[in-house]
């Protein structure tokens, strides 16, 4: 068996082991950097009732918070399931240098966990979506992206 067989077979793992013990819904994830795995997450959506636990979203904190920076390009993602939206997004912020998954959205689907809606969503154009983005224009007397700008000179 290869690397990449026993770190997704861990995922699947986590997966079906939060799923028995009814602690959330069926998704694990690893992250593994230099063949060793420095971080694994469930989805504890319904335990923690926070609709961003998602496994992989809690495994990308959890090396974070090992390696002490955002920056996890020299990581690998191993997932029981392809990655939703936020979480694809995640990989992205986080700059994986590769994501893989055992079982597809498809698949997800057929227990009534798709995320096609999501997916269909972002392809709108920002104005035909469900959820509206309404800009506000504060009147503040500092703009946060310049008080960021004088904080790194």
């Amino acid at each position: 068996m290869d690397s990449t067989d026993v770190f997704i077979k861990r995922a699947v793992e986590l997966a079906c082991t939060n799923t028995r013990e009814k602690k959330g819904k069926p998704f694990g994830a690893v992250i593994v950097k230099d063949g060793r795995i420095i971080a694994e997450g469930v989805n504890d959506v319904l335990e923690t009732h926070d609709p961003t636990a998602h496994a992989e979203i809690q495994a990308i904190r959890e090396a974070s918070r090992v390696l002490r920076q955002p920056d996890l390009s020299d990581c690998e993602l191993y997932a029981s399931g392809e990655p939703c939206p936020m979480c694809l997004s995640a990989v992205y912020w986080a700059k994986f240098k590769a994501v893989y998954y055992a079982y597809t959205e498809e698949e997800a689907s057929r227990i009534g966990m798709s995320t096609k809606f999501v997916y269909d969503q972002l392809a709108l154009a920002p104005e035909k979506r469900v959820v509206q983005l309404v800009r506000v224009e504060p009147d503040c007397p500092d703009h946060p992206y310049a008080v960021w700008k004088e904080s790194q000179a």
